[in-house]
């Protein structure tokens, strides 16, 4: 079974994250695959490089990062909510006269219609809501 997955809340402040995290390991461990992952409203901060969290807590960046490239799992910043809360791609950050990119390695930034695609492609379509 092919699934796209969207995550809408922040990866701390609720359990969206890491309950759409253990989703998609138990997907992968179980033979499905995963087309993407898409982060919409709060979720793009799945996807900020800055993140610094303690060595003692949860890596979301590192642990999509890591999953996607293992599996081949597209990672999309949804391109609206990301400039809305400020993370942008290095190619927005040149046209906005900005220093520096936002965004981590192993994520995209895209529109909606990537959603879509992905939706059509997969077989179930799951959202993991914020809080």
């Amino acid at each position: 079974m092919k699934f796209a997955v969207q995550i809408n809340g922040s990866p701390y402040a609720g359990p969206a994250g890491e309950m759409a995290y253990q989703f998609v390991v138990a997907a992968l461990s179980a033979g499905h695959t995963v087309l993407q992952i898409f982060f919409y409203f709060d979720g793009i901060y799945h996807g900020l490089a800055a993140q610094m969290p303690p060595g003692d807590e949860r890596q979301f960046t590192h642990r999509w990062r890591q999953l996607a490239l293992q599996n081949n799992i597209d990672l999309v910043i949804c391109i609206s909510a990301a400039q809305r809360r400020g993370l942008l791609s290095l190619e927005e950050s040149k046209r906005q006269n900005r220093a520096n990119q936002d965004l981590a390695p192993g994520f995209r930034i895209s529109g909606l219609g990537q959603l879509v695609e992905a939706t059509i492609n997969a077989d179930r379509f799951i959202v993991f809501p914020g809080s």
